[in-house]
C-alpha cells in the first residue's frame, strides 16, 4: 500500500503571520535550516508562503525594466507590473509583504506519489499540508520524502 502524506509530513511546522517583521522571518528561516515558512491568519488558515526566495529581494534589490522613449511616450519592453512586485518584495518590511500568495497545497490522505509530483513539476521545496477547513496541519519537504524513502530500504 503506498504512503499517505500523513505518514511523511513534518507535524506542526514552525508558522508566521503577515504582520512577522521580515527579520524575524529571517532569524526562523536561519535557526532552524528550513527553507520556507507557511504564513497564516489569526485563525490558523493559510493565507501564503514565505521562502528563501521570496527574502532574496530583500538583499538584491531590483532593476527597473527597460524602456524606450519615443514623441514623449514611455515603451516598455518587458512588463511594468513584473517590476512593480519585485520592488514591494524588496522594500517590504513585513511577511505579509513579501510573501508568496495562493500557495500549492495537499491534504494529509492524499497519496505520497502525487504529491511528490506536484513538487516536482512546479518546483516546490515545501508543500503546506492543510485539513478540510484550511489550518496548516504539517509541511512536507524534499528531505521528509527523501527520508522515507530510505526508511523503506532499512525495512528491506
Amino acid at each position: 500500500m503506498s504512503q499517505t502524506v500523513a505518514e511523511v509530513m513534518t507535524r506542526d511546522p514552525i508558522m508566521v503571520e503577515p504582520q512577522t517583521p521580515i527579520k524575524e522571518a529571517i532569524k526562523l528561516i536561519a535557526e532552524h535550516r528550513i527553507s520556507g515558512l507557511p504564513v497564516v491568519d489569526e485563525t490558523g488558515n493559510l493565507v501564503g508562503v514565505i521562502s528563501e526566495t521570496d527574502l532574496l529581494w530583500q538583499e538584491t534589490g531590483v532593476e527597473p525594466p527597460v524602456y524606450i522613449m519615443f514623441l514623449d511616450s514611455v515603451i516598455y519592453l518587458e512588463n511594468p507590473a513584473r517590476y512593480d512586485k519585485e520592488l514591494h518584495k524588496a522594500l517590504g518590511q513585513t511577511v505579509g509583504e513579501v510573501m508568496s500568495n495562493e500557495p500549492s497545497t495537499v491534504k494529509p490522505d492524499q497519496p505520497l506519489r502525487q504529491a511528490a509530483r506536484l513538487m516536482q513539476e512546479k518546483s516546490i521545496r515545501r508543500l503546506p499540508v492543510i485539513d478540510d477547513s484550511g489550518k496548516v496541519i504539517g509541511i512536507l519537504t524534499p528531505g521528509d520524502i527523501v527520508r522515507a524513502m530510505a526508511a523503506k530500504f532499512d525495512e528491506q
